[in-house]
């Protein structure tokens, strides 16, 4: 596997991570036994950015990478991730806390969960509108200085807000949604303020939540307890132009002799060195295939095709909830 540094100062990671967060919910049914595996053959493969929350669960997540990664600790680069707020009686109401206080409390408990001595990552996972960015940014330095922390990520955040943070103290790593139909960040300034600043750009859901690797093609095939099933860009009329687009990327992918997630991979993996993307699976078979990812060269001649035939999206991200906690 080929690695990539995030950042000018961050961490040297595996050319794509590991997304974690399906492994204990949002995507259906969970196997923990099958996800520990997941880990320990993602480790064999080379890969060793793993990427967790602790929203994920909640807090179940955490403690699951923390067992798989106990006897493993000195292969990982390990991510997780704070600010998201959910309600303990009802897990979908949600807000967000950047404030300090929270900032470090929430820190000791994701050592604990993870049963590490320090996170090499820590992302604010959105930004709370309720505390300037520096308040938020000034607390995680602290938990750095204290050796609890190595380095700083912000996900969904602004380039305005990159700016302020990046003056308080170095930022590692941007998460946001990237990928062949979330292309938001070219348009918006995020991944040219990334570059600037020489922050590293981490790239969930690479595969638009499994919809461009062709594993599904309605919500109707889903769990039920799959949060995809309500998601806008699975619906209606936004569906049916959609399966246009994942029928072009197959189209491709077929030509090319590799699989759908292997060329929506690629295809993030081309848009530069500084980019990681951090597919999620919860098994071994999807996880192998794409790890190989890594190894496809897409040619100029690939990716203007992919450019000019590829149709347009239909339908926002998340829902207009989630949309509203996105910090642009």
């Amino acid at each position: 596997m080929h690695t990539r540094q995030l950042g000018t100062n961050g961490p040297t990671v595996s050319a794509l991570g590991l997304g974690c967060m399906g492994m204990s919910e949002f995507y259906g049914a969970r196997d923990d036994d099958e996800s520990i595996a997941t880990i320990h053959r993602a480790l064999e493969l080379g890969v060793t950015l793993l990427d967790t929350s602790d929203i994920y669960g909640p807090h179940t997540n955490e403690e699951l990478v923390g067992r798989a990664i106990a006897d493993r600790r000195d292969q990982v680069v390990l991510a997780t991730k704070f600010g998201v707020v959910r309600d303990p009686d009802d897990p979908s109401v949600r807000g967000i806390d950047g404030s300090p206080d929270y900032v470090k409390a929430r820190c000791e408990d994701s050592l604990r969960r993870l049963g590490v001595d320090h996170i090499d990552l820590y992302y604010q996972h959105r930004v709370d509108p309720k505390t300037p960015i520096e308040e938020t940014v000034g607390a995680m330095a602290e938990l750095v200085a204290a050796g609890k922390v190595r380095h700083l990520g912000l996900s969904e955040a602004s380039p305005e807000t990159l700016r302020r943070a990046s003056a308080v103290h170095p930022i590692a790593a941007l998460q946001t949604e990237y990928s062949l139909w979330s292309r938001d960040p070219e348009e918006n300034g995020v991944l040219a303020t990334c570059r600037e600043l020489g922050i590293g750009y981490v790239a969930y859901s690479p595969l638009g939540r499994g919809f461009l690797s062709g594993r599904f093609s309605s919500p109707d095939e889903l769990d039920e307890g799959d949060f995809r099933r309500n998601g806008p860009r699975f619906t209606g009329e936004n569906l049916s132009a959609n399966l246009k687009l994942a029928a072009k990327i197959a189209e491709i992918a077929e030509e090319k002799d590799v699989t759908p997630a292997q060329l929506a991979i690629a295809w993030v993996l081309a848009q530069g060195e500084d980019i990681v993307p951090i597919p999620g699976t919860k098994r071994r078979e999807y996880l192998e295939q794409n790890a190989g990812a890594a190894d496809v060269q897409l040619t100029d001649e690939d990716l203007r095709r992919i450019e000019s035939e590829l149709p347009a999206v239909a339908g926002d991200r998340y829902d207009e909830t989630g949309m509203s906690a996105v910090n642009l």
